[in-house]
């Protein structure tokens, strides 16, 4: 049986780019799911589930990203540790603190669960303000079909 042999792509064969967000009026778990797909390389033709074909995010005005509804005082962070108990704070209280773990966050449990999924989010960078230190790879504003520019 003749067909069309399907494309596998292999480590180190695709060229990465850099995409630059703004966070600013942006909803968090819409930007994070947009954010995901492009780390992931969803976004791509020669994407391949074993292989990390994602590109290069990074994400400024990280604390001024929105929540819809309460979820400012209503959602809560909790981590373990190492003691008994759960320490848990506000996603208000989360934003005074570090804002960019918000974000890092929602991404982070939107990606693979695996070494992939690690190798994948190290490839996202998110800071605070409007400054980030990565001119010297030229990161592009994304198109809007990649990242949607504001979905309010």
């Amino acid at each position: 049986m003749a067909g069309t042999k399907s494309y596998v792509a292999k480590p180190g064969e695709l060229e990465k780019k850099w995409w630059l967000v703004d966070g600013e009026d942006k909803i968090v778990g819409r930007l994070a799911s947009d954010i995901a797909v492009v780390l992931m390389g969803k976004h791509r033709p020669t994407y391949t589930p074993h292989v990390d074909t994602g590109d290069f995010v990074v994400v400024t005005n990280a604390e001024k990203v929105v929540f819809t509804g309460k979820k400012w005082t209503q959602k809560t962070y909790t981590w373990y540790t190492g003691y008994p108990g759960q320490r848990s704070e506000t996603a208000k209280t989360r934003l005074e603190r570090r804002p960019e773990q918000i974000l890092r966050e929602a991404v982070r449990r939107m990606l693979p669960k695996n070494k992939l999924g690690r190798q994948m989010l190290s490839k996202l960078k998110i800071y605070a303000g409007t400054e980030h230190p990565h001119q010297a790879q030229n990161p592009e504003t994304p198109p809007e079909h990649l990242i949607a520019p504001d979905r309010n």
